[in-house]
C-alpha cells in the first residue's frame, strides 16, 4: 500500500512539474484591416510574453490585413520590429500578396511567407499550438 502511495505521489509531483515547464505555443490569425484591431494586436502579444517569456507565437497575416504588414502602409511598423526581437514570428500569407499585387520587399524586414495563410493555422494547431482569433 505504501508503494502505491509513493507511486501516486511521485506522479502527481513529476505531472505538475512537468506542466510549470510546459512551453506555450499560440498562432494568432490576423485577418483585418481595422487598425485599432490591429493595434491591440500588438499590445495583447507583449502582455502575453510578459506573462510567459518564452511562449513561442506566430502571427498568420492575411487577407485584408496585408496593409498591417507593409513598410509604407503599417501603423505598427515599429512595434512588429520589436516583438520580432522578443520572438515573434510573422508569417504572410503569399495568396493574399498575390491577390493584392504585394511583392515582398514591401513588406517588413523580418516576417517570412507562407503559400496559405488558413493552411499555416491549420499546421500550426495540429503541430500543438493554441489559435486565437487577433482583434477582440
Amino acid at each position: 500500500m505504501k508503494l502505491i502511495i509513493s507511486s501516486i505521489l511521485l506522479f502527481c509531483t513529476i505531472s505538475a512539474f512537468g506542466q510549470s515547464q510546459q512551453t506555450h505555443k499560440i498562432v494568432f490569425q490576423m485577418a483585418t484591416d481595422v487598425q485599432k484591431e490591429q493595434s491591440s494586436l500588438a499590445r495583447q502579444l507583449n502582455n502575453v510574453l510578459d506573462y510567459w517569456p518564452d511562449a513561442e507565437i506566430e502571427v498568420v497575416v492575411h487577407s485584408a490585413a496585408i496593409q498591417f504588414m507593409m513598410k509604407d502602409q503599417s501603423i505598427v511598423e515599429s512595434e512588429i520590429l520589436k516583438l520580432q526581437k522578443r520572438g515573434v514570428t510573422f508569417a504572410v500569407c503569399r495568396n493574399t500578396m498575390k491577390r493584392k499585387g504585394v511583392e515582398e520587399n514591401q513588406i517588413i524586414t523580418g516576417a517570412h511567407f507562407v503559400p496559405v495563410g488558413i493552411a499555416e493555422i491549420v499546421e500550426k494547431q495540429e503541430s500543438g499550438f493554441a489559435y486565437i482569433k487577433a482583434g477582440y
